[in-house]
């Protein structure tokens, strides 16, 4: 009879530990988690002081930034975004991302140089920092989070709750929530849209290398250009050029002016160009959607025209822009990753089998040039906006690069870069100016 009656305390003692687990599971705040998507992989095992990988998207106001009032701000609309409220932790097999949680980074005035590497432990685990100067907020992202488009969705809607603080009238006009235009969507475009593929589409011969004399050591030259895009349009209609053509063939002809001087070379100068996917695929993704193409020039013969070159890039991009040609190059990276083998492969050793492939990939483009596009913001915040700006951190190789992006009836070049001299830089407005356009030069004072 005793031990009945044990059994049963037992049982009841039992079935009560599993009802207080389960119960305590449902009460603990256990943070959700997520995948990287598939170009986001790459980031954590190359970045760092040298090569931060990072971006910044900055926008200018129409009057100074209040400090307090921008990080009130940025702790209202950082809760709405699960794809910055992140943290990154190291599994055995991936990286992933698990809410953060934290308060929001600090908002600090800018007084050091950018794109900086973001040391997680020192940004309450967030991998984006916000700055001000001036009139100018600053948005600055780890790549792993997030593309150019994706910081972007992020920003609008940091300066859309800055300025309604700023101005309540505004608040009470346009609301006081998200705007229906931005998207949350964290879906891995990658995994939807990729097609079984074993072919490699990207280059991986060595292209031809800028070189130089480097800037002090954490300096960092920004050059920013402004045209007229009116103007710009009757310039690339007279060489029958979009504009992204029209740009990045001037930007590689300055390279080859400067660099090579009208010489031959066995290597190529070869322009790397991300497109954003989007608008092939129907997608929404706040995540990394991008595929990269390149601009090439082989130097074959001395003395090329800027009107030859001009040609051949056009018609090297032109081969490469395509639906069919950009799922090629994302699905054979997507193919990999979903390769059984690689995924039981712990990090430790992925992670050095990636490097070699960076390595190679990377030394195979002689710069960057990306092209984030229009940026459109709402009509009633349009008053308090005068200009966006954007602009890359270096990476293996590739001491200088290039970012355009305009608003509303201006578009901006920005080059970023480490090297001491402005050469290339000074040859590519100059021909600007020679087809006509008028061009106003601003930077941040490193060359001067």
């Amino acid at each position: 009879m005793s031990k009945n009656r044990d059994s049963k305390n037992n049982q009841k003692q039992t079935e009560k530990k599993k009802a207080n687990g389960k119960e305590r599971r449902r009460n603990r705040n256990i943070p959700r988690w997520d995948k990287l998507d598939n170009t986001a992989h790459l980031f954590p095992v190359i970045a760092g002081e040298s090569m931060t990988n990072t971006y910044r998207i900055a926008v200018e106001l129409t009057e100074e930034v209040d400090g307090a009032t921008l990080q009130e701000a940025l702790n209202l609309v950082l809760p709405k975004f699960d794809l910055f409220n992140v943290r990154m932790r190291t599994g055995f097999f991936w990286y992933y991302f698990e809410e953060n949680g934290k308060k929001a980074p600090t908002v600090r005035e800018e007084h050091t140089y950018p794109c900086r590497y973001i040391q997680e432990n020192k940004n309450r685990g967030y991998m984006f920092r916000v700055s001000y100067y001036k009139k100018r907020i600053n948005l600055e992202v780890f790549h792993v989070l997030t593309d150019g488009m994706g910081g972007i969705n992020f920003l609008k809607e940091l300066t859309y709750q800055y300025l309604r603080l700023v101005h309540p009238k505004l608040r009470e006009e346009v609301g006081d929530t998200l705007s229906t235009d931005t998207s949350l969507n964290r879906e891995d475009s990658f995994l939807r849209n990729y097609r079984k593929s074993a072919k490699k589409g990207y280059q991986s011969q060595r292209a031809f290398e800028i070189k130089g004399e480097r800037l002090d050591k954490e300096e960092f030259g920004v050059i920013h250009g402004y045209v007229k895009i009116p103007a710009l349009k009757e310039v690339c209609h007279r060489y029958g050029m979009s504009i992204n053509e029209y740009l990045v063939a001037t930007y590689v002809w300055s390279i080859y002016k400067e660099c090579l001087h009208g010489m031959t070379s066995d290597r190529a100068i070869r322009a790397a160009v991300p497109v954003n996917l989007r608008p092939f695929f129907d997608s929404v993704t706040t995540k990394n959607f991008f595929a990269m193409v390149s601009a090439e020039l082989v130097p074959d013969r001395e003395n090329l025209t800027y009107e030859e070159v001009c040609g051949r890039v056009k018609q090297s991009l032109r081969g490469q822009i395509n639906k069919e040609h950009l799922e090629k190059l994302f699905s054979y990276n997507v193919s990999n990753q979903q390769n059984l083998f690689a995924s039981a492969v712990p990090l430790v050793l992925k992670n050095l089998a990636i490097r070699v492939v960076y390595t190679q990939s990377a030394l195979a483009n002689t710069t960057t040039i990306t092209n984030i596009g229009n940026i459109h913001l709402e009509k009633e915040y349009e008053p308090y906006v005068q200009m966006f700006h954007a602009f890359l951190a270096m990476s293996k190789g590739q001491l200088l690069k290039a970012t355009i992006c305009s608003y509303r009836d201006t578009l901006a070049v920005t080059f970023s870069s480490v090297l001491a001299q402005a050469h290339i830089q000074r040859t590519f407005f100059r021909q600007l100016a020679s087809d006509g356009l008028e061009v106003v030069i601003e930077s941040n004072g490193v060359y001067e």
